[in-house]
């Protein structure tokens, strides 16, 4: 085989390996979150910060190191990044508390922001322009196997096995991804090998960022949560006008605006996952605490969401090589949007049927977004930039998923408080999930047009974009 082919083959393999583990773990955890609660005898605030924590630590820290990356090379933070996320895993599992496990939970976050930051970068500086849409098609499917594994099987792992058995899991899969990168992927690639690291940035965004999202979360169940909440918008502001002022920016803010496929679709991006990310979160409680489902049930129920996401992905990725990804994306946003609509008149009696038909549809237009969505992003930057693009669109993806839990966290305090999920009335749950599902129907809606107009080219040429960036 050609040295060049098997390269790719191999980089492509790595890539869609960490891309699975990553998000297995996280679906696997939705189903676990009930049995995790039990065994701790955690209210549903704090139990909620399992998953808000490893989202918000990922998105903090994930553009610093993206950056980082395309200095000191894409490789070596990869597997870096590889390394930490097993060991974390493998803590996780003698987690004694709560507090304990929500702490190691954002050391993964720490982990995977280096692998998110670098992933993308890594496979598309591998593959010509031409098969950067399949590929990135093939890498979503990864993803979203991911996410029809982890439902079904973690639901089995937490009823018959225990949840920490979920995370010994993954600690085996974060091996074998480690030695698989460190044996098969190329030489790093630096495009900034030159420049500086935008050291006070990267803390102006990490502890922004940190702030305003716990503030944002905690506003019904901490004192102090407002005032984070305005702190961290100041030191995001403040980020902001360090970085037009300096020469090695973290984050060159000209490409925002002079660049509007890149923004927009970066915005979309950070709308889409906003709005559908906590779906499997709500749809995995409903399935447990109101219909009174056990978790391998439940997990199985919530398995056609992924499989469609799997099924449609590649097409999905392929046409956007033919047609403007940011029409596909917009279409896959619609498609979603419609089954959020639908998701809005849950209740107790809601037919089962018609949840997994639901469920279908919102797999399928998330497919029709996610590969054309990235395509779109990384087809407007040049390749020296693929890290900053990579990371750019991973930090919308985590910051949207961090704003979905957010709200569900936010409603779940205003409605119930911390009082412990088993003990929660069924009618204040669904006033939670209805609440949820209005909020994310809006936000669809907003995806749509902003998807639209990520078609739209910016006031230069992207010829001059890439050279001004």
């Amino acid at each position: 085989m050609d040295p060049e082919r098997s390269m790719q083959q191999a980089t492509l393999i790595v890539v869609m390996t960490t891309s699975f583990a990553s998000t297995f773990l996280g679906s696997a955890i939705n189903l676990a979150i009930p049995a995790i609660a039990a065994d701790f005898s955690s209210g549903a605030v704090l139990i909620s910060w399992i998953v808000t924590s490893y989202l918000l630590a990922s998105a903090a820290l994930l553009l610093p190191f993206g950056r980082l990356a395309d200095i000191m090379g894409r490789k070596r933070l990869y597997v870096i990044g590889i390394f930490l996320l097993g060991i974390s895993t493998l803590l996780c599992v003698f987690a004694p508390t709560a507090n304990i496990l929500i702490m190691l939970r954002i050391c993964q976050g720490l982990a995977s922001s280096m692998i998110f930051g670098t992933g993308m970068a890594i496979l598309t500086s591998v593959y010509p322009p031409q098969q950067r849409g399949r590929v990135l098609g093939l890498s979503s499917t990864a993803t979203y196997l991911g996410l029809s594994l982890g439902p079904f099987v973690g639901g089995w792992m937490s009823s018959l096995l225990g949840w920490r058995s979920i995370f010994l899991t993954v600690f085996i899969i974060c091996a074998l991804a480690c030695a698989l990168s460190i044996t098969k992927l190329k030489n790093d690639y630096t495009g900034f090998d030159r420049q500086k690291f935008d050291g006070t940035g990267s803390m102006l965004y990490a502890f922004g960022l940190t702030a305003f999202m716990y503030g944002l979360s905690s506003l019904n169940s901490s004192l102090i949560a407002p005032a984070s909440a305005v702190i961290g918008a100041l030191l995001l502001i403040w980020f902001v006008i360090h970085e037009l002022k300096q020469s090695d920016p973290l984050l060159n803010m000209r490409i925002f605006k002079d660049n509007h496929r890149f923004a927009f679709a970066n915005l979309s991006a950070m709308i889409n996952y906003s709005a559908m990310f906590a779906v499997g979160f709500i749809v995995s409680l409903y399935l447990q605490l109101v219909y009174g489902f056990p978790a391998q049930t439940a997990g199985l129920i919530l398995l056609v969401q992924p499989v469609f996401m799997a099924l449609f992905s590649p097409l999905a990725g392929r046409i956007s090589d033919r047609r403007d990804p940011g029409i596909i994306a917009a279409f896959g946003m619609g498609l979603s949007g419609l089954g959020l609509m639908i998701f809005i008149f849950i209740s107790p009696q809601f037919p089962i049927w018609l949840l997994v038909a639901d469920l279908i549809l919102i797999g399928t237009g998330v497919a029709f977004f996610a590969s054309p969505n990235s395509n779109a992003i990384m087809g407007s930057v040049s390749k020296a930039f693929y890290g900053v693009a990579s990371s750019s669109l991973g930090t919308a993806r985590l910051i949207g998923q961090a704003l979905s839990m957010a709200i569900v966290t936010l409603l779940t305090g205003y409605f119930v408080g911390n009082t412990t999920l088993a003990d929660v009335p069924v009618q204040q749950l669904m006033m939670i999930f209805k609440t949820a599902f209005i909020l994310f129907s809006i936000l669809s809606l907003a995806g749509i047009w902003t998807s639209l107009f990520s078609t739209r080219p910016g006031r230069h040429e992207e010829r001059d974009v890439r050279s001004e960036a």
